[in-house]
């Protein structure tokens, strides 16, 4: 403060030929003394005299102080009340933010409200998301630590404990923060705390032990000399907090060391100082005898410059830097001032204040309107509430070679820079606990990489949760998502289920192998009985091909040709058209066949029962009865299929449900009852067929077609009955696949059991191809022998 006064007095730019003075009084950080000093400076004598001023010297510009929020706010609301400006350069409390209480308070150091946004932002910028708080039991503790977890709270960040520390030692009390921290699972701790009161908790935590934890200082403690010094706290290496601006004042080093007590024979202070720094007892009259307890005598002739001791220290001016500018603000206002143009004042009738004689009132008024820049290029102004520009260093403690710890600057926080500049780091600098250059973690829990959501574990706070997978169909693509998002219907989530793909589009096609084969044997199969009917034309005048209705045989041939051939209108890309044509195609077809077969059936029954005589089935005999058993049949299945294409007709669709990543191009029947009952009518025939033929199997003919009618007909059904558990238990292609086999199967199965030994006989035992043979008559191999 003297220096800066002295440069001021001796810079002929500002405020010329006016000097300034100054006096000192030492609070002793005690509110009451605190208050007798401003009631002595405002009553300008020892004795104070309340509402009276008696100093008849130059007026009272301002006061510089105090260090201690608790001293300066009544020490604001005493000077408020008679408008002396106040600029103390340590006081944080935010209450002193408010003009309505404190009207004329001032400081250079930023609030700390504003300190515990930064911190905040700061434990937030390292995804410190776990933390622990240790807080002073007073105003400014309770202040920053208020703050801090309510912007810590907007930023995701949970505070496992929050434990205070006394301002009045307390043993029991100290041991309980201490075992407090020692069981927590937090790794970074924030502190807001006076070093006087937080020394003896760092002191226990050395005592036991406790490593690993990063400290998070705010200014109060965060450049503290009195913990950096002392080896024992080597565990607060790696700390990092916000620490006052620093500062250069230039000329200041030299300054210090010419101080000397011999040229200032009436500062008691120097004398003081010169004591404690040297070890040496001034005596009355120099060469006097020596001090008591063998403590040598000062001479005068030491030397500053040897000293290493924080007092010569200039490389690290925070405080010093904040009275430095306090001063300045007020010698500017002062300027301002003085520099007023008669006219063009800003008081009544535009007057101008006298810089011999003014009022408290006034130069407040330039007090607020202060706005200049330092030598540095640093610009010094308060806002509306007396607060200045935010500027915090962010230091990290880093050990040297000596074994002390130095704060090396690692960023800045600046609350008048841009959203997104105002906390600046430089990360590459920061040393952390252990030496490592990684910043340690502190999480409850681990992130949840993208394909997992977070569940908040029932009665811990929402840091503390456990990951689960995303549900099928659905992903997160963010890293700790609260909630996985469904994919769109055409899409799937990815085996990681981070991001959404386009489902694969299913169905039975031509281009595959099942297609492939199953196109194959359809062309295959359908071949054979086109082959027995040319055969059964070439032999159509031998008894075996006449027998039994051979036209009714062809159609039978034909009908089996065609089956087979409909399993290509189910392999393809469905359409409106092959949606409609392969169920009723089919269900037509087949029922041609097994009306036949049916057909067959009856008239080897009526053959047979016609030949007794006096028979009345004799009329029946021929072609008519079992055309119309046929032409029936069939068109009784057609009359089902055009009520169900009238009714509901089948028509393609895009089914994304019914497997899992899949989009099944499918034929929807429309009707599943329709459907149901296109099949359950060609079972009946079946079951009629066999039923009918199992009766004739045992009539006396040597070539009894029932036998092998009754055959084809429990091919058949035993094929479609295992088609309903396998078709209604698969999805997608292979459904049609397996429609396709019992299509296939059941057309085998018919040609086989009722043909093949028609054409045994017709290529293998031409012999037997006889009408005596047929009729039981005799077997000519007998008749050889």
């Amino acid at each position: 403060m003297v220096y800066a006064i002295n440069e001021i007095n001796g810079n002929p730019n500002l405020l010329p030929n006016v000097t300034l003075g100054y006096s000192l009084y030492d609070s002793c950080d005690v509110i009451p003394r605190g208050i007798e000093g401003v009631m002595w400076l405002v009553s300008g004598q020892d004795e104070v005299v309340p509402n009276y001023r008696c100093n008849t010297k130059a007026p009272l510009a301002a006061v510089i102080g105090d260090g201690a929020s608790s001293v300066s706010i009544p020490m604001a609301i005493l000077l408020g009340i008679y408008r002396y400006p106040q600029i103390s350069y340590f006081a944080t409390a935010p209450a002193l933010s408010n003009k309505h209480e404190f009207p004329s308070f001032f400081r250079t150091i930023p609030t700390d409200m504003v300190q515990g946004i930064g911190l905040a932002q700061l434990v937030n910028y390292f995804g410190w998301s776990w933390v622990g708080i240790l807080t002073d039991d007073d105003d400014y503790g309770q202040g920053i630590a208020t703050v801090f977890m309510k912007e810590a709270q907007a930023s995701g960040i949970c505070v496992e404990f929050l434990e205070r520390v006394p301002i009045l030692y307390s043993e029991e009390r100290t041991r309980h923060i201490v075992e407090v921290i020692k069981a927590s699972t937090v790794n970074a701790i924030a502190v807001f705390s006076w070093e006087a009161y937080l020394y003896p908790v760092i002191k226990e935590i050395d005592r036991q032990n406790i490593t690993g934890k990063i400290w998070i200082g705010s200014e109060s403690w965060s450049s503290s000399p009195v913990l950096s010094k002392n080896q024992i706290f080597k565990m607060l290496t790696g700390s990092i907090g916000f620490a006052i601006h620093r500062g250069d004042i230039p000329g200041f080093k030299e300054y210090l060391l010419s101080i000397h007590p011999f040229k200032s024979a009436n500062d008691i202070y120097v004398k003081l100082f010169w004591e404690e720094a040297f070890n040496c007892k001034w005596t009355t009259s120099i060469g006097g005898p020596e001090a008591e307890n063998g403590q040598k005598l000062c001479n005068g002739k030491e030397e500053l410059a040897k000293l290493d001791n924080i007092f010569l220290d200039v490389t690290n001016l925070r405080m010093t830097y904040n009275t430095y500018n306090a001063i300045y603000a007020v010698a500017h206002a002062l300027h301002d001032l003085n520099s007023c143009i008669p006219g063009k004042g800003p008081f009544k009738e535009q007057t101008c204040a006298n810089i011999a004689d003014f009022e408290p009132w006034q130069i407040l008024h330039y007090m607020k309107n202060v706005h200049f820049k330092t030598q540095a290029g640093e610009e010094i102004y308060f806002d509306e509430n007396g607060d200045p520009p935010a500027l915090y260093d962010i230091v990290n403690w880093q050990p040297t070679p000596s074994g002390d710890i130095q704060y090396v600057k690692v960023g800045s926080f600046d609350s008048s820079a841009p959203t997104g500049k105002k906390l600046i780091l430089n990360e590459d600098t920061i040393i952390w606990p252990g030496g490592r250059k990684e910043a340690p973690r502190s999480v409850c829990s681990e992130s949840c990489l993208p394909g997992w959501r977070k569940a908040t574990r029932r009665g811990q706070p929402l840091c503390c949760f456990d990951c689960i997978a995303c549900s099928e169909g659905e992903i997160s693509n963010q890293t700790d998502s609260t909630e996985c998002l469904p994919c769109p219907d055409d899409q799937w989530p990815n085996d990681q289920r981070d991001t959404c793909i386009p489902k694969i589009v299913e169905f039975l096609s031509f281009d595959e192998p099942l297609g492939i084969v199953l196109s194959i044997m359809s062309m295959l199969i359908s071949l054979v009985p086109k082959s027995i009917l040319g055969l059964f034309l070439w032999y159509r005048h031998t008894p075996i091909v006449k027998a039994n209705n051979r036209q009714l045989s062809y159609v039978l041939l034909g009908a089996l040709t065609l089956c087979p051939l409909c399993s290509f209108i189910f392999i393809g890309k469905p359409s409106s058209a092959s949606c409609i044509l392969r169920q009723t195609t089919f269900g037509i077809i087949f029922a041609l066949s097994v009306s036949c077969v049916l057909a067959k059936t009856v008239m080897v029954i009526i053959a047979f029962k016609a030949s007794k005589p006096g028979s009345n089935l004799r009329k029946w005999v021929g072609s008519r009865l079992p055309n119309a058993v046929a032409c029936l049949g069939t068109l009784i299945q057609a009359g089902i299929c055009a009520v169900w294409l009238g009714y509901a007709p089948p028509f393609p669709q895009n089914n994304m449900n019914s497997q899992v990543g899949k989009i099944i191009l499918e034929c929807n029947e429309g009707s599943s009852l329709a459907f149901w009952c296109m099949m359950g009518y060609m079972g009946v025939l079946a079951i009629i067929s066999f039923m009918m033929a199992f009766l004739a199997r045992k009539l006396p003919d040597s070539f009894n077609e029932a036998k092998f009618i009754t055959f084809s007909m429990l091919v058949f059904v035993s094929v479609w009955l295992s088609f309903i558990p396998a078709y209604l238990s698969t999805r997608g292609k292979y459904m049609v696949a397996v429609e396709i086999f019992a299509i296939l199967s059941s057309s085998a199965g018919l040609l086989a059991c009722i043909f093949f030994p028609k054409c045994y006989i017709i290529l293998l035992k031409p012999d037997r191809n006889t009408r005596d043979f047929l009729m039981g008559k005799g077997d000519p191999a007998n008749k050889k022998n």
